[in-house]
């Protein structure tokens, strides 16, 4: 048997060899440059094996095949030149397993990502785990890059153009039933099966045996569109089109994977293959990519931080999850705990209210059954782990409880006041409040130790990000424990201290209160919300009034003035319009219409507006300044504040939790790449045009005459 440091290779006695991948001291498997050598003694191996019929990689890991390339590979690459020979390199290693003398078959059981997958699309079979646990995907474009170990090439002749663009440009994870309708894996067996049906398939091919697999897709489309060049052509002419109006040609990495593509498709694969890695080179070493990466390193690092400073300091164990309020926050943070196999007790205060919480988790667990994500019995066991009940029966046996009920001071503490009465003394109760402070709320505690804040992000099952919210008496291990539940629930959780508003909605205030001030100015709805969305946020501030409710953002307001005073006054525009009976979607009454397909700005909204419906035009670039400067002058100011740790959660947090944009790299990097002179230069600009509201924090003063950056 020969051993290397990651790949361990032994022949059986039916003459097949088996691969196993297991990085030492790793949780998961990467490929990285420190490999190749391993690799090709690996390849040398396989071909000079006389009585070798066939081979099999597996993973040693438990839910991990290959989670990609090591990403910190990519921040050696000085010159674009070295990253194009890198993606060479890769692309001859899989060439060459593709054309080894022997059949080689992939048991795939956990995430296979990246390289990865690109690895497996070099073998000659494909069997993977029908197990949520398994994903496939070429995620590369978040990171700014494009597949570059042939990964452009080789997936579309393999499942299509169609359905290779939207793997490659959206860099979306594949579950194992979608993968197999695909095409991208031949075979799905239970997790047990994995190594013996990976065995007999492998004795099959070494036989002469050659699966076949069907063109998938409908065959007129197939002839119409994949299989000529006109059809090919209205393809990416659409895709390059969809691409652009997603990212507003922040991000050049989707274009370029189209390029790579049709490249290949039109010119043969050697062609595409040099385009491929010369655009990866590219990629590589482009500020977007950069800041990409670094996020990613934040990311990271975040999911490794404890919450605490004490290193001695240890999580308790939750078993068993309370949940005050079955509404939309209630019920979807119930439906993330059971999907994780975590047991919740539900409460609301009446029938109706539970039935229609129940529902909603019902609904979301038959609509992952229904995109094959999870089977009718993984669905039912899901489902079931959620018990409701309209008083505190079932409570003495949880260990945290989480309050999602109306956002109201008196009704929190009325709820905190029952459930220390009902739970146990050492249950963890949770406020998942977006702006009142934990502080006050915990004076209605006889235990305020136990306190703590855990706001979930709407909607709760897609967004990312859980920010605890600690409070001066909070005790640490109640702080680790709510940290290790929340990455449980698959959320990247940063930890802020006690405030209004925290830090994501404190950051969000000014950025909202400076979108009114400029629509009390004359400014058009639609120039307001288009500039921010040409900055790279998902949806302009206006528009987010809407969907949070005009009503809810009026309060807001209210309370951000009486903390912070003068700079946040909001104008009285907020206030005038919901005097109006505008509170939004909800109500289908806001600044757009919601009565057609297409939305509208709705034009009798400026009636009760300064200006009324003439209206002026500001250039897009003082919106875009005002807004922005606004939002991360107040992350440095929570920074000044302890409010927040370090400045890579103040990152993390507003691009996962408010729609930063991630190609400017949050709040702090943004600051950095723009200069911190340079920031408080124009802050100051701004603060005497407009009566002091955007006067820079004290510490962007003092780190510019410094000349220091925040990293």
């Amino acid at each position: 048997m020969a051993m290397t440091r990651t790949f361990s290779f032994e022949i059986d006695s039916q003459g097949l060899g088996i691969v196993r991948i297991d990085k030492p001291g790793e949780k998961v498997n990467t490929l990285s440059i420190s490999l190749l050598e391993e690799v090709e003694e690996l390849l040398e191996r396989i071909d000079r094996e006389p009585n070798l019929k066939a081979v099999i990689l597996i993973s040693g890991k438990p839910d991990n095949f290959i989670a990609g390339a090591d990403i910190h590979d990519f921040l050696t690459f000085k010159t674009a030149e070295h990253a194009t020979e890198m993606s060479r390199r890769g692309q001859a290693f899989i060439d060459r397993l593709a054309r080894a003398k022997v059949p080689i078959v992939a048991a795939i059981h956990g995430s296979c990502l990246g390289g990865g997958l690109e690895l497996v699309l070099g073998c000659h079979y494909r069997i993977a785990t029908d197990d949520p646990q398994t994903v496939l995907g070429l995620p590369e474009v978040q990171l700014g890059l494009i597949p570059g170990a042939s990964g452009t090439q080789r997936l579309p002749r393999l499942i299509g153009l169609q359905a290779a663009l939207d793997m490659i440009l959206t860099g979306k994870n594949v579950y194992p039933r979608k993968a197999r309708r695909l095409g991208l894996v031949d075979e799905l067996v239970p997790r047990e099966a994995l190594l013996v049906a990976a065995r007999r398939k492998a004795l099959q091919l070494a036989a002469g045996w050659r699966p076949r697999r069907k063109k998938r897709g409908h065959p007129l489309v197939r002839a119409l569109l994949e299989n000529n060049p006109i059809g090919r052509a209205i393809i990416f002419k659409k895709a390059r089109h969809l691409v652009l109006h997603r990212t507003k040609g922040h991000y050049p990495a989707p274009l370029k994977a189209i390029e790579a593509i049709r490249c290949g498709l039109t010119a043969g694969m050697k062609k595409g293959l040099e385009r491929e890695a010369r655009l990866f080179g590219e990629l590589a070493v482009s500020p977007v990519t950069r800041q990409l990466i670094n996020l990613f390193f934040a990311i990271t690092a975040t999911k490794k931080d404890t919450g605490v400073s004490d290193p001695h300091v240890r999580p308790r164990r939750v078993r068993k999850l309370g949940i005050l309020g079955a509404g939309f926050m209630g019920s979807g943070i119930a439906m993330v705990a059971a999907d994780k196999g975590i047991p919740v007790r539900l409460k609301d205060k009446d029938d109706e209210s539970l039935s229609r919480g129940l529902k909603a988790c019902y609904d979301y667990f038959a609509e992952r059954r229904r995109k094959g994500i999870l089977d009718g019995r993984q669905m039912e066991q899901r489902f079931n782990l959620i018990s409701g009940t309209t008083d505190y029966a079932g409570f003495r046996t949880v260990d945290l409880v989480i309050e999602a009920v109306f956002e109201d001071l008196a009704v929190k503490q009325s709820v905190l006041a029952e459930l220390e009465r009902a739970a146990r003394e050492d249950c963890i109760f949770a406020s998942n409040t977006s702006s009142i402070p934990i502080t006050d709320i915990a004076r209605a505690a006889t235990r305020p130790e136990n306190v703590i804040g855990m706001h979930f992000f709407s909607p709760v099952p897609k967004m990312p990000l859980l920010e605890i919210i600690v409070t001066e008496q909070t005790d640490d291990s109640v702080t680790a424990t709510c940290v290790e539940f929340g990455k449980r629930l698959g959320k990247t959780v940063i930890v802020v201290r006690d405030g209004v508003g925290f830090y994501t909605s404190r950051i969000l205030a000014p950025y909202m209160n400076e979108a009114a001030h400029l629509l009390a100015e004359g400014a058009a709805i639609e120039d307001i919300d288009r500039a921010m969305v040409e900055w790279g946020f998902p949806v302009g501030p206006i528009t987010l009034l809407d969907e949070v409710g005009i009503d809810v953002a009026a309060h807001v307001a209210k309370i951000m003035h009486r903390a912070f005073g003068q700079r946040l006054r909001p104008p009285d525009t907020m206030e005038r319009i919901f005097a109006d009976g505008r509170y939004g979607r909800k109500n289908k009454r806001g600044f757009y219409t919601y009565d057609g397909k297409k939305k509208r700005v709705d034009e009798t909204v400026y009636d009760v507006l300064p200006h009324g419906r003439r209206r002026r035009r500001f250039p897009i670039e003082e919106i875009q300044e005002r807004l922005a400067l606004a939002m991360v002058n107040e992350a440095a100011l929570c920074l000044q504040e302890g409010i927040l740790r370090q400045p890579r959660d103040g990152d993390v947090g507003a691009i996962l939790g408010l729609g930063f944009p991630p190609f400017r790299g949050g709040p702090f990097r943004y600051i950095d790449a723009v200069g911190v002179g340079t920031i408080v230069q124009r802050l100051e600009v701004w603060a005497a045009r407009l009566n002091g509201r955007l006067a820079p924090a004290e510490m962007l003063v003092d780190m510019a005459k410094a000349g220091r950056t925040f990293y």
